[in-house]
């Protein structure tokens, strides 16, 4: 099984994780938001960085902008990297161990609406983020970005 250096979520006895490789970007608007998406139809809902799973034909910047444009309708071009983590959750029913790669994202344009039914873009602030995001390894990076921006 592979394994990134840090590693997030706990498996559960008797299931096999699958990995599977992914890429979530950061897209900063300003100096006080960033676009997480909103997962389902009604409340509680899920929060998420936009971006998602990697398939055979792309490398991990064309599906970061794939992801991006399909859960936001964002334009976006990754920058740099953040860094690397796996989450152990299950989708679905289905246990996944997401290995993901993290980049910091410039807006390109904001051309359309997310074209998937139950994806709605928000506008929030970092540390907003850090408390409603699903994923450990998702507020992980958000701490991780909001450490080198000021320079620590």
């Amino acid at each position: 099984m592979t394994r990134f250096a840090l590693q997030f979520g706990q498996t559960q006895s008797g299931l096999t994780y699958i990995e599977r490789m992914s890429a979530y970007g950061i897209c900063p608007r300003g100096e006080a938001n960033i676009a997480i998406v909103q997962i389902g139809k009604k409340a509680p809902y899920e929060y998420d960085l936009p971006g998602g799973g990697i398939e055979a034909d792309e490398d991990e910047a064309a599906a970061l902008m794939r992801e991006f444009q399909e859960e936001t309708g964002l334009t976006v071009w990754p920058t740099r990297v953040l860094g690397r983590a796996g989450q152990y959750w299950v989708n679905k029913g289905e246990p996944r161990n997401s290995l993901s790669t993290f980049y910091e994202v410039e807006l390109s344009a904001s051309d359309s609406a997310p074209t998937e039914p139950d994806h709605v873009l928000l506008w929030m602030d970092p540390r907003e983020a850090l408390l409603k995001l699903r994923h450990e390894a998702h507020a992980w990076v958000v701490m991780h970005w909001l450490r080198l921006r000021r320079g620590g």
